[in-house]
């Protein structure tokens, strides 16, 4: 399944509609079930999705591109936000942008843009839906989109009718009828076939 730079937009309006909202509230707050609060999260989904942008642009094949994304000290809630749809926002020009058969490294398999763009989706939806529940709020993110990043990262497993719950299920986030909650768990960042 291919995930796309309009998929990773999809996401991203889903979790900027959701989240924008909240910028006046105290982001100290611990995000959901994470140990992190909701500026350590917002920090993290900035930083990888830059992360994936640049793998995607420089294409590294042993190794990640090293650098850490981190915001100010004095950041707002607001700028926290901003660093963590920036990081979105690179990845979806950077997956836009390149060539299909470009391949980087990832600890799951030499990803192209599609697995980087699904690994960006999956990372802003499920930390969004962290941040979301921090925050008193509540995620409802594109059920196309969470069904391609399923088909996309766990290939072969379509655990639910809803996709949103089959993406959290198979990220281990919650339980399903008849399935327990996952404790172990891993994606698929190489295409099949690769």
């Amino acid at each position: 399944m291919t995930v796309t730079a309009a998929d990773l937009g999809r996401a991203l309006e889903s979790v900027e509609n959701t989240l924008r909202p909240t910028v006046t509230q105290d982001w100290t707050r611990t995000a959901g079930e994470l140990d992190w609060d909701c500026r350590q999260t917002a920090e993290h989904v900035g930083d990888v999705l830059m992360s994936y942008a640049a793998q995607v642009v420089s294409a590294p094949q042993d190794h990640y591109v090293r650098f850490l994304a981190k915001a100010d000290e004095g950041a707002t809630p607001q700028e926290l936000l901003e660093l963590a749809l920036t990081g979105a926002r690179l990845l979806q020009a950077a997956v836009s942008t390149s060539a299909e058969d470009t391949r980087a490294y990832h600890p799951t398999g030499r990803a192209d843009p599609a697995g980087f763009a699904a690994m960006g989706c999956a990372e802003l939806l499920l930390h969004g839906e962290d941040l979301a529940a921090g925050l008193g709020t509540e995620l409802d993110p594109p059920r196309e989109v969470c069904a391609n990043v399923v088909a996309r990262l766990f290939p072969g497993e379509a655990p639910a009718s809803d996709p949103w719950d089959g993406l959290r299920w198979c990220a281990g986030r919650i339980a399903l009828p008849g399935r327990s909650r996952r404790t172990e768990w891993k994606w698929r960042g190489a295409p099949l076939g690769d």
